[in-house]
């Protein structure tokens, strides 16, 4: 079995959709069991089916707004979160998936759990839809604002072997998010990684490639430091919800604007599922020596599901053993 952590009282609606998504996970996915951390009395209100799930108490939270993450993490190892990822590195769970504080996370899984050996920097690798109604990785969508080029090497090990064993992808492409196509364009590190990105053969480097391209990329994985890159996601995500506002206002004027929406409702609910996060699951933080799973903040029972799916995933296919043979190994 593989067995799973959730931080139940992180994100903005714990715990009812944490328990919720996890009894919807027991029910889809045969091969998990799931460990529920959180305040007792207020998980119980919402657990209907305890098959294959186990409640651990803890006393405190991680708030949304953690201005301190480190200090919070050390100062309350009590809480849900902390004791959800003191378990991974204890080995009694092989995951955990949380939905609270992406800092408080990533700095709690630095302490609690530790970084892969020789892996100099983690990053934070969401999955994107794409009009080809697959997925592309965006990496790091945030971890790191300052970067060096050989630290951006190992990031996209992580990406291939995600690709290649989570998404099913033979060989995965890598881009390098640029201002132009043209080889030569961007900053010095820029520059430098897509010389140490052409000169390696475990990646199979595309090249540059334009913001513009994201939702119809020529590639599987798509990489940068962590400030452009976040920037660009949270655009693409803005951008995302105001179409979806500008096409309801449009579809609904006048008479036959209103026949066309009822006419359409079926056609506007999957294009909103499609660029919903919640279809998606998670981000993966990569170089972690377990698997970590931040799903979003306003996760709803069917995205926590989707994150614990995905979780599972990543340890049934042995993502983090592959990936530290491939560092080990790297003459660089």
């Amino acid at each position: 079995m593989i067995k799973i952590a959730v931080d139940a009282m992180g994100g903005d609606y714990a715990p009812k959709e944490q328990v919720e998504g996890a009894m919807l996970a027991i029910e889809n996915i045969d091969d998990i069991e799931i460990t529920l951390y959180g305040d007792i009395d207020e998980v119980s209100k919402y657990l209907t089916n305890s098959n294959r799930i186990k409640v651990v108490p803890t006393t405190g939270v991680i708030g949304m707004g953690e201005k301190d993450p480190i200090r919070a993490i050390r100062s309350n190892r009590d809480s849900s979160m902390a004791k959800a990822l003191s378990s991974v590195k204890s080995k009694e769970n092989d995951a955990i998936v949380c939905s609270g504080a992406t800092q408080a996370l990533i700095a709690g899984a630095h302490i609690l759990v530790g970084r892969i050996k020789k892996m100099k920097r983690t990053a934070i690798a969401p999955l994107i839809p794409n009009i080809h109604g697959g997925t592309t990785i965006l990496l790091d969508a945030g971890g790191n604002i300052e970067i060096k080029p050989e630290f951006m090497v190992q990031q996209a090990y992580f990406a291939v072997v995600y690709a290649q064993e989570v998404l099913g992808i033979k060989k995965p492409k890598v881009g390098l998010l640029n201002i132009g196509t043209e080889k030569g364009k961007g900053r010095e590190l820029d520059k430098e990684v897509a010389l140490l990105f052409e000169e390696n053969p475990n990646i199979n480097f595309y090249g540059n490639v334009e913001p513009k391209e994201i939702l119809d990329p020529p590639c599987e994985i798509l990489i940068s430091d962590g400030f452009t890159m976040n920037i660009a996601m949270k655009t693409i995500e803005g951008t995302a919800i105001g179409l979806s506002k500008m096409l309801k206002q449009e579809v609904k004027k006048g008479f036959f604007g209103k026949i066309g929406a009822f006419l359409s409702k079926k056609n506007l609910i999957n294009f909103k599922n499609r660029l919903s996060p919640e279809e998606i699951g998670g981000a993966m933080i990569y170089g972690l020596n377990g698997v970590v799973v931040k799903a979003q903040g306003s996760s709803k029972k069917t995205g926590f599901y989707n994150g614990i799916r995905q979780a599972a995933n990543i340890v049934r296919k042995d993502v983090l053993t592959k990936v530290t043979a491939i560092i080990e190994n790297d003459i660089q």
